[in-house]
């Protein structure tokens, strides 16, 4: 195998630093806003693929898979974001003799829409919200399936993701007006203004469940992760396992994965992703299919090598352990992003004057920056991912409040501030949280402007 990682940013270095212990030789994509890249300079080849605009060099599938033919390689490695869920850029994997590394066309076509993963999750007996059966095609149809779903419910892009499309509405009156920026949002970043229907879960916590397959009837299950602390739908810290989830909710999300996985013969690894209301009734959302940002923290509770998982897979070997995985300990991820949480999350970019993260007992950087650096405007906000572990969630928490402690970043805002705010406050210290946490503790989290809060 000669491995073509299809990715910038800490995914890219990630992917290469497995492949490099496995003997696997890498090949880097950029576009010239990344040519001084570290995946660049990890990687043992680079092809710049075009210019900073992401449209314009990681999204063409062609340049990719260019870059993949003039080099020779046999895989491609997606990462997460950018063509890791584009069906179409699988099969031009496949056209063109290249292992793409990742779920079959197939599955991440349906998993892709909303509407038919909730049909696939129901065929499967995962239990999904009440809401539209499928799309709705006007205000009418969603009005009718919201009084039935009861309000207040989600206006959801049916292509989407991210909490792009997404819009909340409180009542009938509200329902036109959210129709018409959800569509138009939906049809803006997706190329498809289609949108469904979905209650509403009020308080419910945001738990998923990390899944590998082989494809020859082989499937693990890697735990949950608890994603609650959440702006715009977007994740700020994770942590797994999810603290305080009852056990046997915990052991019936984690079975029906099971189930639900060799039903759809999954292959790779993916993300199902569930509501979990006060009573601990779970409620599947959608299927991730790919790497996660968050899965280091699986990675440090299991021991597990998630990318050198999905390597193996794609070279047609089988699952070595299969059924439930063994969890120890509990780990923590803090998104570091360049933000300004006072701000409303404006973004920032700029040279990195000074970066320095924490190390020590139990820490995990996964990064792609280095002092002198630059944070480009043109991409994802996201700096760094710091990661800790200790054996039990309490030693994990003054962990985490520690590393942040040691981190420091200059020339660009970031959320260093906010998550350091999150370790100190008490309800993140119990782990009782919901997906509600930001706008309920907006008065004792000094680094958060109130319409940041707003989630």
């Amino acid at each position: 195998m000669k491995l073509l990682v299809a990715n910038r940013g800490e995914i890219a270095v990630r992917v290469i630093r497995t492949a490099r212990e496995m003997g696997i030789p890498t090949v880097a994509v950029y576009s010239t806003a990344d040519v001084d890249s570290l995946a660049v300079d990890l990687a043992d080849e680079a092809v710049c693929i075009g210019p900073p605009p992401a449209n314009e060099s990681y999204l063409v599938i062609r340049n990719v898979i260019g870059a993949a033919q003039i080099t020779g390689c046999t895989a491609v490695h997606p990462g997460y974001g950018f063509l890791s869920e584009n069906p179409e850029f699988a099969r031009a994997c496949a056209e063109n003799g290249i292992t793409f590394v990742g779920p079959s066309p197939d599955v991440m076509s349906r998993m892709g829409d909303k509407v038919d993963a909730k049909i696939a999750a129901q065929e499967a007996g995962l239990p999904v919200l009440p809401g539209s059966d499928g799309p709705v095609s006007s205000v009418d149809e969603a009005r009718a399936a919201a009084d039935a779903a009861g309000y207040p419910v989600l206006l959801k892009a049916a292509a989407g993701g991210g909490g792009r499309g997404m819009r909340r509405v409180e009542s009938a009156d509200d329902l036109a007006t959210a129709f018409d920026v959800a569509q138009r949002e939906a049809l803006a970043a997706f190329s498809d203004g289609s949108l469904y229907v979905e209650k509403l879960l009020e308080g419910a916590r945001h738990v998923e469940v990390q899944i590998l397959a082989d494809g020859l009837g082989g499937v693990l299950v890697c735990g949950d992760r608890e994603c609650s602390i959440q702006r715009r739908h977007q994740k700020l810290v994770e942590e797994a396992p999810a603290p305080n989830l009852p056990d046997a909710t915990r052991t019936a999300m984690h079975e029906a994965c099971l189930r639900a996985a060799k039903t759809w013969n999954y292959t790779s690894a993916g993300t199902m992703e569930f509501l979990v209301d006060a009573t601990g009734n779970f409620y599947f959302l959608e299927l991730n299919a790919r790497l996660q940002v968050e899965h280091p923290v699986t990675e440090l509770v299991t021991g597990l090598d998630l990318v050198a998982e999905q390597l193996r897979v794609a070279q047609g070997e089988v699952l070595s352990l299969t059924g439930i995985a063994p969890v120890n300990g509990a780990a923590i991820e803090c998104r570091i992003n360049a933000e300004d949480p006072s701000r409303d999350f404006m973004p920032s970019a700029g040279p990195l004057n000074v970066f320095r993260l924490a190390l020590g007992p139990g820490v995990r950087v996964d990064t792609y920056c280095r002092e002198g650096g630059v944070v480009p405007p043109y991409y994802d906000s996201l700096v760094a991912k710091l990661c800790v572990w200790a054996p039990d969630r309490p030693h994990t928490v003054r962990r985490m409040a520690r590393a942040l402690g040691e981190t420091e970043i200059q020339g660009v805002a970031t959320t260093i501030g906010l998550l350091r705010d999150i370790a100190a406050e008490r309800d993140f210290g119990a782990g009782t949280y919901t997906t509600s946490y930001l706008p309920e503790h907006v008065a004792v989290l000094p680094s958060l402007s109130r319409s940041a809060a707003q989630v």
